[in-house]
């Protein structure tokens, strides 16, 4: 057994960017695991342990619904469960998920404020967003022995709230300066975020990310503090900061925003974010490693630990996955890894005999709030058969925002490209309403085609490099995603979405 690890970690360092994805999603050595665990854009992760069942939420900025949770019973294997958001409140950042007395919880910030949602069941019917009225961000939820309640934010600063967790009760009130970072350190911004907290023993832990998110590869970074109090005074770490990219040529980049936490069978582990070397464009991605305790009571990875490596999986059930992007719109509900940007109309679609129909929008892709999902992989191809009804066009794109974006598209009878905003028929008179359409991205290009009936592909002369499209680049926290488009006055019929990675 130790041979063939040793084998594996010698033959990992060897291989290509896009073959880590492979060794996570196949499993290669039984017991162990790659990350991300999630690969993609899932930023700022909260994760909540509820006996034997974990659930994670992350930021979903402009996409609704918003605030989707996931259930796993091991920590690796992950499968959506229901969005807590559908009302639009905004851009929403770094949400904290926590359970008090049999409620759930979500706290998060959006539009310059924040907001609570709440639910009985982690399934729900979550609550409408309730505002709690201040505008600091990234809110940490903590709860002392008397069972009093406090959310901490990214300034350092905490408010008191009230016994059913939705109202604020009191004034802000600092508590924490945060770890003085080296001024010879190349960071973004010393932009404390993302205060985490919690108890073991005789200490409350404050875990914050500094640095900055995005920049300079080495900025993000995890930081860690103690108190006898939630309240403070705190004592910074020894250790910290807990983790960093320490170099601009290291694989994973601004790695933080962490949140430590204890399985449901004794041992720690830290779940935390970073951008991919070469591959900015795919968001923040989440981790998993492991934790130890030192004699004097401080948390810190182990000595030998790194991304890059295989990690011992976690105790618990480890069912197979089944979870796919593939989607035939055979259900009666939108698979939740479909999202509106920035709007969630349900008059605006219908699922019908394996049909997912969608009203045009706007005169353009960027007001048009296409449908997107998020590819976990560096290379493959997606596919989608459309028909047009009436004057709408219809379309296959990798979107970023409202300025950045590239595909495929196709009226009643002519093939368009988008180039970067830039639109124009690249075909013409060669369907009658539809098609199929394709997009093969392999390492950041990104080559189209169309097909008269599913089976026989033609490749247009136009591709895209999609390399720049990232926040370091544009802001705006997003990721560059898989999109449907329907815009113009009619509607779009979209059949048999496919995405199949390329190996």
């Amino acid at each position: 057994m130790k041979t063939n690890i040793l084998l594996l970690l010698i033959w990992l360092t060897s291989i290509s960017c896009m073959a880590q994805y492979q060794v996570n999603a196949d499993q290669l050595e039984k017991g162990y695991y790659m990350n991300p665990i999630f690969p993609g854009d899932y930023p700022d992760p909260s994760i909540l342990v509820d006996g034997k069942d974990y659930y994670i939420v992350h930021s979903s900025f402009e996409y609704y619904p918003g605030l989707l949770i996931w259930h796993s019973t091991d920590l690796i294997n992950w499968t959506p469960l229901t969005h807590a958001l559908k009302t639009y409140v905004g851009s929403v950042w770094a949400p904290d998920m926590v359970k008090y007395e049999g409620k759930y919880y979500i706290y998060f910030p959006a539009s310059n404020t924040n907001y609570v949602v709440y639910a009985d069941n982690i399934e729900g019917p979550w609550s409408e967003p309730i505002e709690l009225d201040i505008e600091s961000i990234d809110p940490g939820h903590i709860t002392d022995d008397e069972g009093n309640r406090y959310l901490y934010f990214s300034n350092g600063s905490y408010v008191p709230l009230s016994k059913d967790g939705l109202k604020v009760t009191g004034e802000l009130t600092h508590s924490y300066d945060g770890w003085k970072i080296p001024r010879e350190w190349s960071i973004e911004c010393f932009c404390m975020e993302g205060p985490k907290l919690f108890k073991r023993g005789d200490y409350y832990y404050l875990t914050v990310a500094e640095g900055g998110t995005a920049g300079p590869a080495t900025g993000h970074m995890v930081i860690s503090a103690r108190s006898k109090s939630p309240l403070g005074p705190w004592e910074n770490s020894p250790y910290n900061p807990i983790t960093r990219a320490q170099s601009n040529d290291e694989h994973w980049a601004s790695v933080a925003h962490a949140t430590p936490f204890e399985d449901a069978y004794g041992k720690w582990w830290m779940i935390y974010h970073g951008y991919e070397n070469g591959f900015y464009n795919m968001g923040r991605q989440t981790f998993l490693m492991p934790l130890e305790w030192t004699n004097d009571g401080w948390y810190k990875l182990p000595d030998d630990a790194s991304l890059s490596k295989p990690v011992k999986m976690p105790e618990g059930k480890h069912p197979k996955k089944t979870y796919s992007l593939n989607d035939s719109f055979d259900g009666k509900t939108l698979n939740p890894a479909w999202r509106f940007f920035e709007e969630y109309n349900t008059d605006r679609f219908e699922l019908t005999d394996e049909n997912l129909i969608v009203e045009g929008k706007g005169e353009g892709v960027a007001n048009s709030s296409p449908i997107l999902l998020m590819p976990s992989h560096h290379a493959y191809t997606a596919d989608i058969e459309l028909e047009v009804e009436g004057d709408a066009v219809g379309g296959l794109i990798l979107f970023y925002n409202k300025q950045a974006f590239s595909g495929i598209l196709a009226d009643s009878k002519n093939i368009l490209t988008n180039l970067r905003g830039w639109q124009f028929v690249t075909e013409k008179d060669v369907i009658k309403r539809k098609v199929w359409l394709r997009l093969k991205a392999v390492n950041n290009t990104v080559d189209m085609y169309y097909s008269l009936d599913g089976k026989n592909w033609t490749k247009t002369e136009n591709s895209a490099e999609v390399s720049g499209l990232h926040h370091n680049v544009l802001s705006g926290f997003m990721a560059l995603r898989i999109g449907l488009v329907s815009m113009g006055k009619g509607k779009v019929i979209f059949k048999d979405f496919k995405y199949t990675p390329i190996k």
